[in-house]
């Protein structure tokens, strides 16, 4: 039974360790730009220029 209480103990740390990921990750703007890497392939690169 004790077995039981460690798992929900670890479970509940998990989950608010990635909660708090999910907080970072808000506050850090990893999500403010959500169009741009969707229609990135379909815009032209410039022409690189040959090396010498």
């Amino acid at each position: 039974m004790s077995i039981i209480y460690f798992l929900i103990g670890c479970s509940i740390m998990l989950a608010l360790v990635f909660l708090g990921a999910f907080f970072w990750a808000q506050r850090t703007g990893q999500n403010d730009d959500m169009y741009t890497p969707g229609v990135r392939i379909l815009l032209d690169d410039e022409p690189q220029e040959e090396k010498k």
